[in-house]
């Protein structure tokens, strides 16, 4: 019975310890439900605390860096190939040597295959406008394509640096509308007409000084069928005759063309005192040079535009001795530690026309872009590089001396898109060939060896 009494009464009991044990737990469990709103604000501290917020921020400036994309243009295949080839050396060891990169910005170059044909590069420089999103872009060879090229550079607002493209037709093209074609900033090679006059009185000083004595002052012209080559002849054309010269015979051949020997032959019967030939293409002048000397022409050669690429003489051979030529040279030290570099990187000697002016061309652009970068609080972009050249280059107000070809690249109101001209800034002399080397022969102050005739 006591046993039943003590069941019942824990009977009735049982559920009041289940209540108890249950507000003792729900007690327990409360509290931290009861804590977690105060410590809700305290989870957020660590975004809010300097401490805290520096770590993830000071990754975030650091590694924030920006890619800046820029065209370069260029024969990397075709008939320039070679020159195209010496164009991605150079820029390649100039960015090598920032490690790609100005102020935040990484260069991403992107490689603009124009083939030396204007279609083609038309075609490839749209592309890397539209699918690749260049910014800007640099260098250029044929005049040709630097012509074609200036449309879509007006079109698409992309500004353009250190063009080698030198024909007139630029120029022109550049006056008729400068706000629209300014876009096509500066030319890294002057316009004929400013230079070819060096080799008309280059021959004219060497007759004056008995060096020279032709039997009758007659020339023969022969030049690529582009716009380079029709503003080349035309230029020194004009330049001849001005100084007593009569024009023989005037040709134009394709710019990739191998041979030569109907030419030389028919040049032959007609027996010009000189022969002024231009190609951009160094097999095409190389080829022309040799089939000259086989066919037995007398004519003392101008081959303007040989020496562009740094093999040369490995075309020519000696068929090449007492050809003039109108190269820039790596003479200063800073040019002779590029061309020493140049070799032990690539196996190859470079060209002063082509590797060491496209070098020239990227370092000059490094320097805008620093420039631009500093004036804009980190900020690099087309229209502000196109806006610096306009007010500070245009103007002369801030030249490029920092090259290893010329002194200075400077630029004024009256030269634009071309470079001062002139001793002291933008020049090339007139060089005469000698078993592969080159020795200046005109100006006389820079002068280290007479013009000599050929034998």
């Amino acid at each position: 019975m006591r046993s039943t009494n003590s069941r019942a009464r824990l009977q009735k009991l049982l559920p009041l310890l289940l209540i108890l044990v249950l507000a003792v737990t729900l007690a327990g469990c409360g509290q931290q439900p009861a804590a977690q709103p105060t410590a809700a604000p305290a989870a957020a501290q660590p975004t809010a605390a300097p401490a805290a917020a520096e770590p993830t921020a000071a990754p975030a400036a650091a590694g924030e860096q920006k890619v800046f994309k820029l065209g370069v243009d260029g024969p990397f295949s075709g008939p320039g190939a070679k020159n195209g080839e010496e164009f991605k050396r150079s820029f390649q060891m100039a960015m090598e040597a920032i490690n790609y990169t100005i102020g935040n910005y990484k260069i991403e170059p992107v490689w603009i295959d124009d083939q030396s044909d204007p279609a083609k590069g038309t075609a490839a420089y749209e592309q890397a406008i539209v699918q690749d999103k260049i910014q800007a872009g640099v260098l250029n060879w044929n005049s040709s394509v630097a012509v074609a090229l200036m449309e879509l550079t007006a079109k698409y607002k992309i500004p353009h640096f250190f063009g080698f493209g030198a024909t007139e037709v630029v120029n022109e093209t550049f006056a008729s509308d400068p706000e629209k074609y300014g876009y096509w900033m500066l030319k890294g090679w002057a316009s004929p007409s400013k230079l070819t006059i060096s080799y008309v009185d280059a021959l004219e000083d060497a007759i004056a000084k008995g060096a020279y004595k032709p039997a009758a002052k007659t020339v023969a012209l022969a030049g690529e069928d582009t716009d380079w080559g029709r503003s080349f002849l035309k230029a020194i054309k004009g330049q001849f005759e001005a100084k007593g010269w009569k024009i023989v015979a005037e040709e134009y051949f394709p710019i990739d063309q191998s041979e030569f020997t109907p030419l030389m032959t028919k040049l032959k019967e007609v027996d010009p005192a000189v022969l002024v030939l231009s190609s951009v293409v160094t097999p095409v002048s190389a080829a022309a040079i040799k089939q000259a000397d086989q066919a037995g022409l007398k004519s003392l050669i101008i081959a303007d535009g040989l020496g562009w690429a740094g093999n040369w003489y490995e075309l020519t051979g000696k068929s090449s001795d007492y050809v003039l030529d109108q190269i820039p040279q790596l003479a200063s030290d800073k040019a002779k530690a590029f061309a020493k570099a140049y070799e032990e990187k690539y196996g190859d000697k470079p060209s002063p026309s082509a590797a060491g002016l496209a070098y020239d061309g990227t370092n000059f652009f490094i320097a805008v872009a620093n420039e631009v970068i500093k004036a804009n609080n980190g900020e690099l972009t087309g229209d502000l590089i196109y806006k610096f050249v306009k007010e500070k280059i245009w103007t002369g107000e801030w030249t490029y001396k920092d090259g290893i070809i010329m002194p200075e690249y400077k630029y004024m109101p009256d030269t634009i898109p071309d470079p001062v001209v002139g001793a002291g800034y933008y020049m090339f002399p007139v060089l005469q060939y000698f078993g592969g080397e080159s020795k200046i022969v005109f100006p006389n102050d820079v002068a280290n060896q007479p013009l000599q005739a050929k034998p």
